[in-house]
């Protein structure tokens, strides 16, 4: 703790320099005071996104900017340099509900330059700061809350592991509160899922930095999803919680780190994998293998004669085994567009062809799909599959016709009894209508006003 008064300009409130000082060296630079004490004992960790209100003054007393006034709150990533180090340091130590007041010497604001015009240069800052809330680093794709990330320690440098990276890790995975996994161990991001990994867990290692130690939530979507683990005892549509470490970890090469020779080395090793994870049923690692041939040879360019005929071959087969992944895990719009990029490489390719409209009959189409199993039965007349196909089509759409025609049918008869209604209800108007002004018989006459 330190203390010193330092003096204001007349009719501003003095600053007392006193606080717990936060900083690592102790050297004064970030002294906090609670103004209000926060409830429970959670403080914000690293990569957490904070949100408080704030005021901002000069030693002086004047005030360079509020939140308060904007009636805003402020929300940024704590930890990742989005502001200043004393916020950083200070946030950091606040339990929701806290207010606090920072003192912040220019080495952890804005220095020697300050930021002109409202903070001068060498500017000591005075800021009170509320937290109201905080939560974790959302690392899944569509930021569902899939997979949160709170960062325990964190790690060096600025690299992180990619897919087919070498990691080796600690992890310790939680269920309600019970610790049902607990290992080191070595693999290739991307081949997680045969070690009992869930892919939530090798897609937050690809967020990690080299020293790392995290704790990773999961929904059942990125841990073992609707079937549960029978290897550790989950059941489906369990949440998760892991405590991670990344030890170390070695790239894999990028495909601009790769030159031709390298890629055309590379692909055929990667197609084999791609296949024996097939064979095993794991379609969705299978599409990871195929998907990195195609990035890796998609825009190469100025090949040898040999070379483009290697590269051609191979996107080829990694089209048409994409493919037929998507078709195993029913996403047949992502199968119908492998399949074109496919027939743009050899446009008579008979799984090409077959397996395009295999996607077309999934997906309704059966018109267009009959033509296309069609265009296979001419061109390769010993397809039986094909023929099967034609048939199944062609009965389908006489279903479809008749169908159409009892709706329409259906649809006509209502309108004709409906107009046949209309035009009762009308013919019993005119027939009721009184003649000559003279009210019907039974009917009353209004009194008139004398």
């Amino acid at each position: 703790m330190t203390a010193e008064e330092v003096k204001s300009e007349e009719g501003q409130q003095e600053i007392t320099m006193e606080g717990e000082d936060l900083t690592l060296k102790k050297d004064g630079g970030v002294l906090k005071v609670i103004k209000k004490e926060g409830t429970g004992n959670e403080t914000p960790m690293t990569g957490d996104k904070v949100s408080v209100h704030y005021v901002g003054t000069l030693l002086d007393g004047t005030k360079f900017d509020s939140s308060r006034d904007r009636d805003e709150h402020f929300t940024f990533d704590l930890g990742k340099g989005q502001v200043i180090k004393a916020w950083d340091l200070g946030v950091a130590t606040m339990k929701i509900g806290e207010v606090c007041q920072l003192i912040c010497s220019p080495e952890y604001a804005y220095g020697a330059a300050g930021s002109p015009p409202k903070i001068p240069p060498n500017s000591t800052l005075v800021f009170e700061v509320e937290l109201f809330q905080f939560k974790g680093e959302d690392l899944s794709d569509k930021e569902d809350g899939g997979i949160i990330r709170r960062i325990l320690t964190k790690g060096e440098g600025y690299t992180k592991p990619n897919e087919g990276a070498t990691v080796e890790v600690s992890l310790e995975g939680e269920w309600q509160g019970k610790v049902f996994d607990r290992r080191e161990l070595t693999f290739e991001v991307g081949d997680g899922v045969d070690l009992g990994i869930p892919k939530g867990i090798e897609k937050a290692l690809q967020s990690m930095e080299k020293g790392e130690e995290s704790i990773i939530k999961l929904s059942p979507s990125y841990g073992f999803g609707s079937e549960g683990s029978s290897q550790f005892n989950i059941p489906p549509g369990a949440e998760l919680s892991y405590k991670v470490k990344l030890i170390t970890f070695e790239k894999a090469k990028e495909s601009w780190e790769m030159n031709t020779e390298e890629k055309l080395e590379q692909g055929p090793i990667v197609k084999e994998k791609g296949t024996q994870y097939f064979k095993e049923g794991k379609y969705r690692q299978a599409a990871q293998q195929y998907t990195k041939i195609i990035s890796w040879l998609d825009h190469e360019s100025g090949l040898s004669e040999q070379d483009e005929q290697k590269a051609r071959a191979l996107q080829l087969a990694a089209h048409l085994n994409l493919a037929a992944c998507f078709i195993k895990i029913q996403d047949h719009v992502q199968a119908l567009e492998n399949c074109n990029k496919a027939l743009e490489l050899d446009d008579s390719n008979e799984k090409a062809l077959f397996r395009r409209s295999e996607a077309l009959f999934a997906l309704k189409e059966f018109k267009d799909a009959r033509d296309g199993f069609q265009k296979v039965v001419q061109l390769y007349p010993d397809n039986k599959a094909a023929r099967v196909q034609v048939t199944a089509c062609q009965r389908l759409l006489r279903e479809q016709h008749e169908k159409d025609k009892r709706l329409y049918a259906n649809m006509f008869s209502k309108f004709a009894e409906h107009d046949a209604k209309k035009e009762a209800t009308e013919k019993g108007k005119e027939e009721k209508k009184p003649e000559n002004g003279q009210p019907e018989e039974g009917s009353m006459e209004l009194e008139q006003n004398p």
